[in-house]
Formats: structure tokens, C-alpha cells, sequence
């Protein structure tokens, strides 16, 4: 849009991606998408890099909280050198019809705004009387039963990102994050607590403690924080495609995704462009909108 346009305010507003929270759903996403729009001006030489603005709004005064913060402030530096705006300790007031303004009194037009700033529970449960916490999530013993106050909710259990799981290895009045480190393997021990209860076993408590964190800045750039130790570069995103590659289903799609990355190396990145983009909820407003009556004959 922005190559085929002889108007900057329109280009400059194609060009403006802007992205909320700075967990590592919003850091991976804007580094790597920045890292592929950067690689795909090559075919666009209407378009200089300088053109591109890439915002990040953060609420809190770092990223990345899961990893230290020299961590987080290595992260935040590497960005800046690839001339970010990044925005901490600010909060999105607003982005009707593509006008962002934020809270510390800016505001500019935006194309692309990526929302990763926090997770809610399916609305679906609005329609059961599961009990529930203060923040619309179904409470659960460590068990993965759903519990109601002290009493046992009979036969009902829940997991994952809708479950406030206690998490036994912080302190007390700490829960499970929504993620799927622990979606997937709370659903294992649902499924085996499940069985224990029907063959008159105790159920067992869910207990994972993560042994550290990884994350992608961008082709060959990453951070990474395993078993206390702290690498940050290639060594990194090395890391991160090989933990990613082991939680791959089935050793068909491993191999056929290995072979993949492998080329990549070799043959230049590939870059389509998603119809679906331009306009986003289309999908989804055809898929929500009310049946049409049969006519009559």
C-alpha cells in the first residue's frame, strides 16, 4: 500500500506498526516482523528503511518481565539501535479507526496494531456457573478440580488459560501464567487425575517450575535466560528455534520444518503478502454473522 501511493500521509500511515505489551508475545512479534519488513524493501525500492516507524507501548517501565532486568534492558537497547520508539510506562487511551493516542499525549495514524497486552478468560464461561475469581477465571485446586470455595465442584475440572491454577512453586496466592508451557502439560496430569479418581486414587497436584526463557529479536538475534544462564545474540535465537523444534508434534513435521529453517540459510526469505491483512475481521464477521433463512418455494 505505502509503494503504490504518491501520498505521504497515506504512506507515512502504512508504514507506522505499532504494538502493545512488551511480554514476549509483543517483543518476538515486533523484532521479527521488523526483521522481515526490513528484508522485504529490497523488492520495494520506491520504500527507504528510515520510512518505517515501529512503536511499542509498554504500561510497566520494562519488557520482558519473565527475565532479569539487564536482560530486559539488553533487549530494550537492541531496539533502540534498530531506531524503535519505545514507549514504557505508557498506556494505549485509544486506536478508534486506526488513531493511536497514547497516555503520555501523543497520537499519530497507525495501519497495523498488534494487541499483546494481557489475556482473559474464553467469554463463554459467562454462560455456566462455574465459580470463578476476581479476575473471570474458573477456580481450581492444584488438583485441576474446580472448587468452590472449600467444596469440591463434582466432576468438573478445568486447565489452561482459563483456570486459576495455584502455582506451587512461588508463594502462596501466586497462580499459573496463561501459557501453554503449562496448558499442555496441565492437561496431562488432568487427563491422569481423571483416571485416578475413576479408579478410586487420590488426584495429584500440578507442580512445574520453569527452568528458564527464550525469545527471538529478529533472524539469527535473541535473548535467552535457561538454568541461570544468560546468553544473548545468535547463541540465543539458536536456542530458541531448538526448544521450539522439540515441541513440534510427531517427528515427520519436525523433520519437515528443520529442512525448512535449513534453506533459509541459503535461498532468500520469503515474503507474501496476506490478503487477509487489509482487512481482518472479515473471517471472523462471516463466521459470527446469523444464518440465513432457507427461502420459501
Amino acid at each position: 500500500m505505502a509503494a503504490a501511493t504518491t501520498d505521504p500521509e497515506v504512506r507515512r500511515r502504512a508504514l507506522t506498526f505499532t504494538f502493545v505489551g512488551g511480554g514476549y508475545a509483543g517483543i518476538e512479534a515486533l523484532a521479527e516482523m521488523e526483521d522481515m519488513a526490513r528484508d522485504a524493501l529490497r523488492y520495494y525500492p520506491e520504500l527507504k528503511p528510515e520510512e518505517m516507524r515501529w512503536v511499542l507501548v509498554e504500561a510497566t517501565q520494562r519488557v520482558l518481565p519473565e527475565v532479569d532486568r539487564d536482560m530486559g534492558a539488553y533487549t530494550v537497547q537492541q531496539l533502540l539501535k534498530r531506531n524503535m520508539d519505545i514507549r514504557l510506562d505508557t498506556r494505549l487511551e485509544s486506536c478508534v479507526d486506526g488513531i493511536v493516542k497514547l497516555s503520555d499525549g501523543d497520537e499519530f495514524p497507525s495501519d497495523t496494531i498488534v494487541w499483546t497486552a494481557g489475556v482473559k478468560p474464553s467469554p463463554m464461561l459467562d454462560a455456566t456457573d462455574f465459580p470463578r475469581d476476581e479476575r473471570r477465571r474458573v477456580t481450581c485446586r492444584p488438583t485441576l478440580q474446580v472448587v468452590d470455595g472449600d467444596r469440591v465442584v463434582e466432576g468438573a475440572w478445568s486447565a489452561g488459560d482459563c483456570a486459576a491454577v495455584p502455582d506451587l512453586t512461588k508463594e502462596p496466592g501466586n497462580f499459573c501464567s496463561p501459557s501453554a508451557q503449562h496448558a499442555v502439560r496441565q492437561a496431562a496430569r488432568m487427563a491422569d487425575n481423571i483416571a485416578n479418581v475413576i479408579r478410586g486414587r487420590e488426584p495429584v497436584d500440578y507442580k512445574h517450575k520453569h527452568v528458564g526463557s527464550v525469545a527471538s529479536l529478529g533472524l539469527h538475534k535473541g535473548v535467552a535466560q535457561v538454568y541461570g544462564i544468560k546468553m544473548t545474540g545468535w547463541p540465543a535465537w539458536f536456542m530458541h528455534r531448538t526448544y521450539h523444534m522439540s515441541r513440534i508434534p510427531s517427528f515427520n513435521r519436525k523433520v519437515r520444518v528443520v529442512v525448512d529453517w535449513s534453506l533459509a540459510f541459503f535461498l532468500k526469505r520469503e515474503v507474501v503478502a496476506l490478503g487477509q491483512l487489509h482487512d481482518p475481521r472479515e473471517e471472523f464477521a462471516e463466521a459470527s454473522a446469523p444464518p440465513a433463512r432457507a427461502a420459501r418455494v
